[in-house]
Order: structure tokens, then C-alpha cells, then sequence
């Protein structure tokens, strides 16, 4: 998912337990800390989050940004849902209110999970097995943002439910008796098990409105629950008091309430946490690299940037258009791209990398050789870079750079237009406002965008989630068009949809294969990826920050928040 919509979570979800670390050379400069542990919540407690930007609902039937995720994961636990640990251990899938895993026959098609026994929604009321049925058809009508690629096309009947040709969705069985959910899928798709741990698909109450409940969303089954919303203004993750009587192994209790304020002025909610006015910086926000200096010399012991492990910055180039549909034109981008420059503009919080699947999804390549830039990326080489665009015949080419208005990325974008002209290209920026910015460039019918910046930030660290949305031409949209070089090549097809059928707890079996087809896609040039992202875990020296968890899921987890 990118930021913000968290890609769109443009963001958000993970796998597997055999995934690689490092970036082309690089590594995460952090250790990961222990997991979140279950104490007592301390209760009456609370602590201040500053988030500078809005999450688009906190009605998870909705909802699919960073900023939403990271409270509606922990109100609406799902079948399955990911460790709460930091580093590659939070990617792994564990069971959420099914009593295990769910148990995958039928060729891959069919999944069958029992629900826990004794399980109650945050308002006291009980969970029954049909309340997952109507949970799902309630992200399909309102509809979620992902519903459209992870539900309807994927779960037998769900096309039919949404398209108002049946009152029910007939892949979907359930005995409230037993608990037990069987769920038939159209066709094997690997990544199941990460599609039943988004908070859209945390299981709320049969009869909640088919409607978006932005000031009062339903009840769910978690750690937290979601009260006070004011929107766009504040909320309060609320400690859940039915949650510790119902002992979930692997989900602990909150041990504080967290009363979340939102302002546009990051550099204002940066400076409120370094005097301790407020406790927690959002992780998804970027600190102005001014204050970095003075945040670095005076709390050091309560900030660091901290590698995710499941985000890739990259430059996309339109592979159907003059001049990118000329591979050697491509070459010539990465070979000049300086990727230590782009770290720079970004405060120094980009791994320079140059292969597309980052550290912790399985087929990232650790130790490869970059095809056209140098290993480990750095400074680019404009001489190479010259040379190659004059063997491709475009020189001159007049090239349009699309750019979101924000800091760091226009400024990315401004110094790529810049690379451009000096290497022979005649580039032109084309900066667009950041809430119509991938709207815009994902407009298919009318516009091909030649080039400009695009992220992904994991909805599962699973590579189906990366090369599936983003390089298959199997996924070209005529809207809302997310594979924005329109790369669509038919052996790097054919590998996707093998390799997709996977299943999530089998990805190490295949991890050689991604790697492989990670290293074909650098040699055609396709994207131009600059770096993987790192964040801000910064917080107020009221925080225990050594019991911090900073889960490459969802970034923040809450449950870990306690006073020092």
C-alpha cells in the first residue's frame, strides 16, 4: 500500500519466517527488542500519540491506511493476525480468534478455522461463526479498499454478493454451534491466511449497518477498543476490559490507554514529544530534517530510525512509452541514479537499495550484484549513464516527472528531473497535490504517466503482495492502476501466477525462485528503486522505551506502550 492511503494501507500485512535480511549490501541498523509483553494494564494510565495524518476511517469496514491500521488491528482481531515482535518474527502469521491456523485442502481452495470458544465482542455481547459471513460482506458493500482484490475476486461468490445477484456470498459456511468457518476460494491464492488478518476482516456483530460508522464504529474483538472520536481531530484507543478474561496466547493486553491527536504540523507534534508535552510520535510521519539534529543530541535514549523491513521508494518507468519502452533508456536511469544524493534530500532515512522486494519479504536478495549501478548502490555514474542513453537513440526525449508535492518526495523527484537532463533526457517536473497524487497517476484510460515516484509499504510480506499489484500486467487497471510503468512482460506473468498458489507457511520453499525473478526484473530495468524506507520510533522520556515493540506490520504496537 503507499503512503498515505498506508499504498492504499498503498498500506498492510506479512508472512513468513524465512524471509532475508539486508539491502544489496545494506542491513537494518537496529536490533529488534523483545516481544510485547502480557502484563496487567496499569489501569487509569494513558499516554499522548501525535499523528499528522487523519486515518481515512476508524470504521475497519473502510479504512486501509497506516494511520487506521495501526489502532484497528488491535480493536479487530481477525482469524489469523501476526505476532506481536518486532523484526522478521512480526511478519509471522499466528493464530487471531480461530483456535489454530486455518487447516488448507482442496488443492489450496479451501480454508476451515474454528472460532475459540467463549470469545465476546468490546461491547460484551457474544461471537458466533455467521458474524464472520456478514463481516465479510460488509467490507465488500461499503466497500473496503482492498475488497476489491483480496475478497470478491478471490472467495467463491463473492462477485455475485457485491454485484447484488445474491443476498449471501455461497463460498462462505458457517456453524455457530460449533464455530467452525469453511471458506471456498475461486482458486488457490497462497497469501489467504495474510488476507484473513487485515482489521477489515476482524470479525464484528451480524446486523451492524451496511454503512460507514465514521463516530461510532462497530464493536470488534481486541486488545483495544476505538472510543472520543472527534474526526480528523482525535480519538482513544481504550483499553478493551473484556479482553484479558478471554486468555488469546500471543495477544496481550494494552497497558494504557493512548488518546491520539491529530495535526497536520509534524514539526510542531515533533518538538511537543522532545519536551515531553506529548509521548509518542507517529511512525508514519517524517520528522522535518531541521529538528533531526537537535532530536539526535538530546534524546538519543528515545529515538532511533527503525528499518520495517517491507517498504521499497522506487522510480517508475512506463515500459509501453517513449522513451522508457527502450530498455537501454531504463539502464540508463539506474546507472546514474544516486542513490547516497536521495538519501540525503530524505534526512538520511533511506537504505539505498536497487533490487525491488525489501529485507523482510522471502525472495528479497541480500547479496546480489546490482546490474547497472554500483554495489552497494551509492553515487551513480553519469559517464555510464550518458553512454547508454546515447545507445538507446533518446536522447532528447522530453520526459515529464510526476512528483507529489511533500517533503522528501518532491524533492526526490526534483533532483531526478535534474539526473535526467544531465544525462541527455529534456525532463519536466510535474509536482500534484499528495491527496490526488495516485489517483491521478493511476488513471489509466486517459494518462500514461512516462515517470515519477512510487512506494510500497507491505500489506503482507508475501512477494504476491509486491509483484502481483505492481509489476504483473495481469493487474493493469484502466483506474486506479497501481503497476504504473504498465510492465507487463510475459515470462515475469507466468512466474507470478505460479509462484502466487504458495501457501504463506510453504514461502521458503520458493524463496530462491522470487530472488531469481527479483534479479531479472534489476536487469530489465523496469522500476529504479532508490531505497527502503526507515522510521521514526521516537517517543516522550515518560516511555518505558526499552519495552517498546515496533512490528513491521503495523509499526506501533500499542500493547507494548508503558510509562517508564
Amino acid at each position: 500500500m503507499q503512503k498515505l492511503r498506508i499504498s492504499t494501507l498503498g498500506v498492510l500485512s506479512v508472512l513468513a519466517s524465512a524471509a532475508l535480511l539486508g539491502a544489496c549490501g545494506s542491513s537494518s541498523s537496529t536490533t529488534p527488542k523483545k516481544s510485547s509483553t502480557s502484563s496487567p494494564p496499569a489501569t487509569g494510565s494513558s499516554v499522548t500519540e501525535v499523528m499528522g495524518t487523519a486515518p481515512q476511517s476508524l470504521d475497519p469496514g473502510l479504512d486501509y491506511t497506516t494511520q487506521g491500521a495501526e489502532i484497528n488491528w488491535l480493536a479487530y482481531t481477525g482469524l489469523t493476525t501476526y505476532a506481536h515482535s518486532e523484526g522478521v518474527a512480526g511478519t509471522g502469521l499466528i493464530p487471531g480468534l480461530a483456535t489454530t491456523l486455518p487447516t488448507i485442502s482442496d488443492g489450496g481452495k479451501t480454508y476451515t478455522a474454528t472460532l475459540r470458544k467463549g470469545l465476546v465482542f468490546s461491547n460484551g455481547a457474544p461471537v458466533v461463526a455467521s458474524d464472520f459471513t456478514y463481516t465479510v460482506e460488509r467490507a465488500i458493500k461499503i466497500p473496503w479498499g482492498g475488497s476489491g482484490e483480496f475478497i470478491t475476486p478471490v472467495i467463491v461468490g463473492a462477485t455475485a454478493y457485491a454485484n447484488g445477484k445474491a443476498s449471501t456470498i455461497s463460498g462462505i459456511t458457517t456453524n455457530n454451534a460449533t464455530g467452525q468457518i469453511v471458506i471456498h476460494l475461486t482458486e488457490s491464492y497462497g497469501p489467504f491466511d495474510n488476507v484473513l488478518a487485515f482489521p477489515a476482516l476482524g470479525i464484528i456483530p451480524a446486523g451492524t449497518p451496511m454503512k460507514v460508522e465514521p463516530t461510532s464504529p462497530p464493536p470488534g474483538v481486541g486488545p483495544y477498543r476505538t472510543t472520543n472520536i472527534v474526526p480528523n481531530v482525535s480519538f482513544t484507543g481504550e483499553i478493551n476490559p473484556y479482553w484479558s478474561k478471554m486468555n488469546i496466547p500471543g495477544i496481550p493486553a494494552g497497558h494504557v490507554n493512548v488518546n491520539v491527536k491529530i495535526d497536520s504540523n509534524v514539526a510542531a507534534n515533533a518538538l511537543s514529544v522532545l519536551n515531553n508535552t506529548a509521548d509518542v510520535f507517529d511512525w508514519a510521519d517524517v520528522i522535518p530534517g531541521s529538528l533531526l539534529p537537535k532530536i539526535k543530541a538530546t534524546a538519543s535514549d528515545r529515538f532511533q530510525f527503525k528499518d520495517l523491513g517491507g517498504s521499497t521508494y522506487y522510480i517508475f518507468m512506463n515500459s509501453t512509452e517513449k522513451p522508457f519502452n527502450n530498455q537501454l533508456a531504463r539502464e540508463a536511469v539506474v546507472a546514474g541514479l544516486n542513490e547516497d544524493a536521495m538519501r540525503s534530500l530524505g534526512s538520511g532515512t533511506l537504505i539505498p537499495a536497487c533490487f525491488f522486494l525489501p529485507p523482510y519479504v522471502p525472495g528479497h536478495v541480500s547479496n546480489g550484484t546490482c546490474p547497472y549501478s554500483s554495489t552497494p548502490p551509492g553515487t551513480g555514474n553519469l559517464a555510464k549513464a550518458k553512454a547508454l542513453l546515447k545507445a538507446s537513440g533518446e536522447e532528447g526525449a522530453p520526459v515529464t516527472v510526476w512528483a507529489q508535492e511533500r517533503t522528501p518526495r518532491l524533492q526526490w523527484m526534483t533532483y531526478y528531473a535534474s539526473l535526467l537532463n544531465q544525462i541527455g533526457f529534456k525532463a519536466t517536473l510535474k509536482p500534484i497535490a499528495d491527496a490526488t497524487y495516485f489517483t491521478t497517476i493511476g488513471e489509466n484510460a486517459t494518462l500514461h504517466p512516462q515517470t515519477g515516484f512510487a512506494d510500497w509499504n507491505m500489506d503482507f510480506a508475501n512477494p504476491v503482495d509486491f509483484y502481483g499489484v505492481l509489476l504483473d500486467g495481469n493487474s493493469i487497471l484502466k483506474t486506479d492502476n497501481e503497476n504504473f510503468g504498465d510492465t507487463n512482460d510475459p515470462y515475469l506473468n507466468a512466474q507470478v501466477t505460479k509462484l502466487a498458489d504458495v501457501p504463506t507457511a510453504q514461502l521458503s520453499s520458493v524463496a530462491a525462485k522470487w530472488q531469481a525473478l527479483d534479479q531479472y526484473v534489476a536487469k530489465k530495468a523496469y522500476v529504479a528503486v532508490f531505497g527502503y524506507q526507515t522510521f521514526p520510533e521516537f517517543t516522550s522520556s515518560r516511555m518505558d522505551y526499552n519495552a517498546l515493540v515496533f512490528q513491521p506490520e503495523y509499526g506501533w504496537d500499542w500493547t507494548s506502550f508503558q510509562l517508564g
